[in-house]
C-alpha cells in the first residue's frame, strides 16, 4: 500500500448496521457492528490497519453494552452507611458543584484537579482539558496517557520537534528489510498488526526482537536480544558503536539533516560490545548481528514501545534509539524511520489536545503566550485567566488530600487504584481527598471509592473522533443511544460548567440584579444543546452551556479550529473527509489540501528543519536489587486483558482465558525457592506486596520475574512497583524494581 492508498469507503449501512472501531487499542481495527433481536454483533471490517483481521477482544466488545454490571444510574455516597447509593442527576450534579466550590472557597482553585484517559475520543479529551482550564480554572489536569506514551513523546518532540507515534504509514512494516522491536509485544498487545509482521518476514526481511522474555511476539523473531530490564539504553549506544566502527553510519544524512552528532559519537565510544555484554546480559554476536542488520538493510525500521519506555530514564532510552535511526538516515527514508507503538485506544489524540499539564489543544504548551493567546481567543476568554502547567500524572496522584495538595479530583476513564505505581499509596491518596467523583461505565476499583460515580455512554453509544497509532484520524460512530438515564462525558461536563457558572454567577451578582458574565462571551457552534432549565434567564449559565456543546461534531469543529497552526493541526480534517477516505493523517491544515501519512521527507519540525542529536547514557535503575530483594520485577499486558481490566475482566470469554494475575519466573529460579508451578507465591518490594499462582517459564531470565498489572486486590502488581519517575517526561518506572519471591 502506497501513501496515498486506502482501502474503499464502506457501503451505504443501515441504522441498526453501523461502521467503526475498536474501543480498545491504538491500532484501531475496523469493525461493523450490526444491532440484531439477539443483540448487538461484531463483524470484522476492511480497514487499512487491520485487513479484516480482530483480536478477542474486539471479537468480544459488544458484549459490555448491555452487561449486568453496567451503570446505568447516578451514584451518590450516603454520609450514613458509607455507601454508594442511586440518585438523580440533579442530586448528582449538584452535590458535585457543592463539593468543588466548597473546596476551591476554601483552598483556591487549584485546590480542584482533573485525571482523564487516554481512551477517550478527541472531543471528549478537548472538553475536558478546555473544562478544567476555564470552566475549574486549575492548573490541576493530566490523564493516564502519561503512564504510556510520554517517554517517547518526549524523546521525539526533542529529537524532531514533533511527536507522532509513527510518523510513516502502518504499512511500511510490511516491506521492511530489517525491523527492530524493542521492548513491544504485538503479537499479545495488539494481535492484528502481526500480519504487517508476517508479511514482512514473508518478503524475506529479518525481524528482531529485545525483550528480557520469550513472548509471543519474540518466538516469531529472527534474533532476539534478552536483556536485563532497565539496560536498553545500554545496548542502544552499543549497536550506535559497532555501526560506526563497521562504518555503516550514513555520512551525508548526518550531515545535511541533523545537528549534535559528534557530541553523541565521543559518548558512544565508551559502549564497546563487551561492556555491553557485562550490563545487559546481551552477547556480543547478537550485537553485532542486529548492528549489521540494521547498518546494511536498504529500508529499516526501529520502534520502541512500553518495555523501554517505563522507566526512570525512558526518555533517554529512547533518544538512544533515535539516536541510532538518526545515524543510519532512517527518519524520512521511505519505508524506513523510527516510531513508537502507542498503546491506549487514543494514546495519540488523548495528549495532543488538552489532557496532558503542560498543552493546549494542538499540542501547544501552555506557557507559551502566542498559544496561549490563540486557545484563549477560541474559547472567548483573556489568555491572562488561563492558569499554568499543572504536574504530570504521578505527581499530581501523589499529592492529593495532603497539605497544600488537591482536595478534590474528578476522573473520567481511567482506574488509578490500579493502573497508578504503588497503588496502595495511591489508594490511600484518593481516600484521603474531601471529594471523589468518578465519570465512568462499570464500577471501576477507583469508582468503588467515590463520592459520586456518573454514568457514561459507551462506545457504540456516542459519535467522536479517536487517532490511531500512524496519526490516522478516523471517526467512531453510534449504533444506538445511551440507556434513559446514562448520559455522555460531554454532557457531563456540560452540565457541571453550567452549574458552577451559575453558582459563581449568583455568588458575585449584586443584589437585586441579574448576574452577568465577566468574560467575554463565546459564540456558541451549531448544534450546541441549550442551557439546562435550571439556568433560564441567567446570561453566565448561557454563555457556559455555549462554551461547552454536547453535540461531539460541535466540539471538534472547536478542536479544528483551536489546534490550527499547532503542531497537531487539525483544521483541515472534516468528519466528510474522514468518512470519505478512510481517515485522514495529521497534520492537515486546511481542507482542500493534502495530509500528511509520512513525516520528514523533507525537513524535520524544528526551527532549521534539522533532527537533534542528543549524548545519553546509561545509568542504573533507581531501584537495585540487595540481599533482602534479589530480583527484578517487570510488569506487562496478556493477550486477554486490557490496561486495568475495568471491562475485559467482565467478559466471560476474556475472563475464562485469562482468569487471574500470574508470577512468571524461571524453572531454575522456582527450584532454588522450593516453589513448584500452580504454587500460590507472594512478591514484595519495599512499597508493598501482591500474590498469585507462579507460573513456570524457561522463557524468562532466571534473574526476573513477571506479572500482569489487569488484575486488582490480591494480585494488583502496581502494589509493589516503583514510582520513581523520568525527569523530563514524568514517566514511572513501571518495568523495573527489586523484590524478593517466596511461597505464600
Amino acid at each position: 500500500m502506497t501513501d496515498g492508498a486506502r482501502s474503499a469507503t464502506p457501503p451505504g449501512l443501515t441504522p441498526r448496521e453501523v461502521a467503526t472501531h475498536c474501543p480498545y487499542c491504538a491500532l484501531q481495527c475496523g469493525m461493523t457492528l450490526r444491532a440484531g433481536d439477539t443483540g448487538v454483533t461484531v463483524h470484522p471490517r476492511q480497514f487499512p490497519t487491520n485487513r479484516g483481521g480482530l483480536c478477542q477482544k474486539g471479537w468480544t466488545a459488544a458484549e459490555l453494552l448491555d452487561h449486568p454490571d453496567r451503570l446505568t444510574t447516578p451514584l451518590v455516597r450516603d454520609p450514613a452507611t458509607d455507601t454508594l447509593q442511586p440518585a438523580s442527576w440533579d442530586t448528582a450534579l449538584d452535590r458535585v458543584v457543592a463539593g468543588i466550590r466548597a473546596v476551591q472557597a476554601d483552598a483556591g482553585r487549584d485546590a480542584v484537579a482533573v485525571f482523564g484517559g487516554g481512551g477517550l475520543t478527541n472531543e471528549k479529551a478537548y472538553a475536558l482539558g478546555k473544562f478544567a482550564r476555564i470552566g475549574l480554572r486549575t492548573r490541576h489536569i493530566d490523564y493516564n496517557g502519561r503512564f504510556c506514551m510520554s517517554s517517547a513523546a518526549a524523546a521525539g518532540m526533542r529529537a524532531f520537534g514533533i511527536d507522532r507515534g509513527l510518523p510513516f504509514p502502518l504499512a511500511d512494516l510490511g516491506r521492511a528489510d530489517t525491523l527492530l522491536l524493542v521492548g513491544a509485544n504485538p503479537a499479545e498487545t495488539m494481535p492484528p498488526l502481526v500480519r504487517w509482521l508476517t508479511e514482512q518476514r514473508g518478503n524475506g526481511g529479518k525481524l528482531i526482537v529485545v525483550d528480557p522474555r520469550v513472548t509471543a511476539t519474540a518466538r516469531q523473531a529472527d534474533l532476539h536480544l534478552q536483556p536485563l530490564p532497565g539496560t536498553d539504553l545500554a545496548v542502544a549506544n552499543a549497536l550506535l558503536h559497532i555501526a560506526l566502527t563497521e562504518g555503516w553510519v550514513d555520512r551525508a544524512y548526518v550531515a545535511e539533516r541533523t545537528t549534535g552528532f559528534d557530541a553523541v559519537r565521543r559518548g558512544v565510544a565508551a559502549w564497546w560490545p563487551a561492556r555491553a555484554e557485562q550490563l545487559s546480559g546481551v552477547p556480543v554476536a547478537d550485537l553485532e548481528a542486529t548492528a549489521r542488520a540494521l547498518g546494511t538493510g536498504g529500508r529499516v525500521i526501529i520502534l520502541t514501545a512500553r518495555g523501554a519506555e517505563q522507566h526512570a530514564k525512558g526518555v533517554d532510552t529512547v533518544t538512544a534509539y533515535v539516536n541510532l535511526a538518526l545515524a543510519l538516515g532512517l527518519p524520512g527514508r521511505d519505508g524506513s524511520g523510527y516510531g513508537c507503538l502507542t498503546g491506549q485506544g487514543n494514546g495519540q489524540g488523548g495528549r495532543e489536545h488538552g489532557q496532558k499539564a503542560d498543552q493546549l489543544p494542538g499540542y501547544r504548551k501552555i506557557d507559551d503566550p502566542a498559544a496561549r493567546e490563540h486557545v484563549a481567543g477560541v474559547w472567548g476568554v483573556p489568555a491572562d485567566e488561563l492558569p499554568g502547567p499543572g504536574v504530570p500524572a504521578y505527581q499530581l496522584l501523589d499529592a492529593l488530600g495532603t497539605p497544600g495538595g488537591p482536595r478534590a479530583l474528578l476522573v473520567f476513564g481511567s482506574n488509578p487504584v490500579v493502573s497508578a505505581p504503588r497503588a496502595a499509596r495511591i489508594e490511600g491518596r484518593l481516600r484521603d481527598l474531601d471529594l471523589l467523583v468518578v465519570a465512568d461505565l462499570l464500577l471501576s476499583e477507583t469508582a468503588a471509592l467515590a463520592d459520586v460515580v456518573l454514568p457514561t455512554a459507551q462506545w457504540a453509544e456516542e459519535d467522536g473522533t479517536m487517532t490511531n497509532l500512524e496519526g490516522r484520524v478516523l471517526r467512531r460512530r453510534a449504533l444506538r443511544p445511551p440507556p434513559p438515564d446514562v448520559r455522555t462525558d460531554l454532557a457531563i461536563i456540560a452540565g457541571l460548567a453550567a452549574r458552577l457558572a451559575v453558582a459563581e454567577a449568583t455568588d458575585t451578582a449584586p443584589a437585586g440584579t441579574a448576574p452577568t458574565t465577566t468574560r467575554t462571551p463565546g459564540t456558541a457552534p451549531a448544534g450546541t444543546a441549550p442551557a439546562p432549565a435550571e439556568t433560564a434567564g441567567r446570561p453566565e449559565a448561557a454563555v457556559s452551556a455555549g462554551r461547552f456543546p454536547t453535540d461531539p461534531a460541535a466540539v471538534f469543529a472547536e478542536l479544528r479550529r483551536a489546534s490550527a497552526g499547532g503542531a497537531a493541526d487539525y483544521a483541515g480534517i472534516s468528519w466528510d473527509r474522514i468518512d470519505a477516505d478512510d481517515g485522514v493523517y495529521w497534520p492537515c491544515p486546511t481542507e482542500d489540501g493534502p495530509d500528511t501519512p509520512r513525516l520528514f521527507a523533507d525537513r524535520f519540525a524544528t526551527p532549521d528543519g534539522r533532527a537533534r542529536f542528543h549524548a545519553v547514557d546509561h545509568r542504573p535503575a533507581a531501584e537495585q536489587v540487595c540481599a533482602t530483594y534479589p530480583l527484578h520485577f517487570t510488569t506487562g499486558r496478556v493477550l486477554a486483558q486490557y490496561q486495568s481490566g475495568t471491562q475485559t475482566r467482565r467478559v466471560a470469554a476474556l475472563r475464562r482465558a485469562a482468569p487471574e494475575a500470574f508470577v512468571e519466573l524461571h524453572p531454575d529460579l522456582a527450584a532454588r525457592l522450593g516453589i513448584d508451578d500452580g504454587d500460590p507465591v507472594r512478591v514484595t518490594s519495599r512499597r508493598g506486596e501482591f500474590r498469585a499462582p507462579a507460573r513456570l517459564s524457561a522463557g524468562i531470565r532466571p534473574d526476573t520475574v513477571f506479572a500482569p498489572f489487569h488484575y486488582a486486590g490480591a494480585g494488583r502488581a502496581n502494589s509493589v512497583t516503583n514510582d520513581a519517575v523520568d525527569p523530563i517526561s514524568g514517566m514511572p518506572e513501571f518495568k523495573i524494581c527489586a523484590v524478593r519471591v517466596e511461597k505464600a
